[in-house]
């Protein structure tokens, strides 16, 4: 069974619908208790960095998600979930993440921009992936859905799955051993966001 970690910041029900038509059976958890259980666990999250931290902290479940991730059991981080799963953010001053990658998250660099470009980076860009099983059968473009202003960095390049070219290339797509995240939402994807997930179903 998959458990989506509801901590009142992401958008659980397109989530959870994305694996239904997938015929995967999941459950949103928010008992931090609970969470061992599960086989694997997706950590969403949509809004301010800092937000998500003290309302993980709230009921201990930010302590269940780096135990649960320290069984070997996969974890999926999508869009602000996968830059929780950094040492830290930059956003609205620096707030310390979960821990569980090496690097931090910024915001764009607009003075790094060939042309102008407006922030947030949203819309459907394309994913240059290096052979993860994450990715397997996405078609040819890799075009996945964004939303975002901020972006990681990785501590350690090897950390890096994928990378996508907005003003300038950035991580979207990180993996260390079981720990997983996205930039992009596969929820919102079609056909590579479903495929996605069901390649991490299949991990």
């Amino acid at each position: 069974m998959i458990a989506i970690v509801d901590y009142n910041m992401g958008n659980l029900a397109s989530v959870r619908n994305a694996f239904n038509v997938l015929g995967q059976e999941v459950a949103i958890e928010s008992n931090p208790d609970k969470l061992a259980q599960y086989d694997r666990i997706i950590l969403p999250g949509v809004g301010a960095y800092g937000d998500a931290m003290e309302h993980l902290k709230t009921n201990g479940m930010d302590e269940a998600v780096t135990q649960y991730a320290q069984t070997g059991k996969y974890v999926l981080g999508i869009c602000l979930g996968m830059q929780l799963l950094f040492d830290s953010s930059e956003e609205f001053g620096i707030t310390a993440g979960l821990g569980l990658i090496p690097g931090r998250v910024v915001a764009f660099d607009s003075s790094r921009f060939h042309t102008p470009l407006k922030v947030p980076h949203m819309g459907w860009n394309r994913m240059q992936t290096h052979g993860h099983p994450l990715f397997e059968g996405l078609d040819e473009g890799h075009y996945l859905y964004f939303v975002h202003s901020y972006h990681a960095l990785c501590a350690h390049k090897e950390h890096s799955i994928g990378e996508t070219v907005y003003g300038y290339e950035f991580t979207s797509a990180v993996a260390r051993d079981n720990i997983m995240g996205i930039q992009p939402h596969p929820e919102k994807s079609h056909e590579n966001g479903l495929r996605l997930l069901k390649n991490f179903i299949t991990l």
